[in-house]
């Protein structure tokens, strides 16, 4: 790559004597917010407007030396990170579209299975004693630990024990009685 500088009246890439190292650490320094800037307004992503900013600036490295001149430098660096914006949005919704595509594909080869095990579970929770669906949801799906399920119950570890025993209990006779039946019943 030519030697180059950032000549700083006109915005402009001229030979230098100089090197390389400085003259691009300088052209970081003073494009660097703008490019960010743009990169999170096209992203909405801080993680990603950086990601991007950067992979602006080695771009430009890369070619710097096909700089023409012919603009000033701060509108070739903000076409490079434009660019970078646009080619991370295709691949963006190209990920998500096949991300979209397979999941609707697992779904619907899973999708009968997990609904009617989820509608045997459903309705075998619903026909618990109020009690005992309070204290299941709780433990099991909110994660509570017995102590602080007790708490928002407003009754003892011991009764919330209890409870949860009965209701697995009466859980695991339901879901059998269903499963040994073929199914849920609609």
């Amino acid at each position: 790559m030519p030697m180059v500088a950032i000549d700083d009246d006109e915005d402009a890439v001229t030979p230098n004597a100089g090197g390389d190292a400085e003259v691009f650490e300088t052209l970081i320094r003073e494009n660097q917010r703008m490019i960010h800037s743009l990169c999170y307004r096209m992203t909405g992503s801080m993680t990603d407007a950086e990601d991007l900013a950067q992979e602006t600036f080695i771009q430009a490295h890369r070619h710097l030396g096909e700089f023409r001149g012919e603009a000033r430098l701060s509108s070739w660096l903000y076409r490079i990170a434009m660019n970078q914006c646009l080619n991370w949005q295709k691949s963006r919704q190209r990920r998500e579209r096949l991300h979209r595509e397979w999941s609707e594909q697992e779904r619907d080869t899973a999708a009968g299975e997990v609904d009617r095990r989820a509608q045997a579970v459903e309705e075998a929770l619903l026909s618990l004693h109020p009690k005992q669906r309070a204290a299941i949801v709780l433990t099991v799906h909110e994660g509570l630990t017995h102590a602080e399920a007790a708490r928002g119950l407003g009754c003892s570890e011991t009764t919330v024990s209890w409870r949860l025993f009965a209701a697995r209990r009466k859980l695991k006779r339901l879901l059998s009685k269903q499963q040994k039946s073929g199914g849920t019943h609609d």
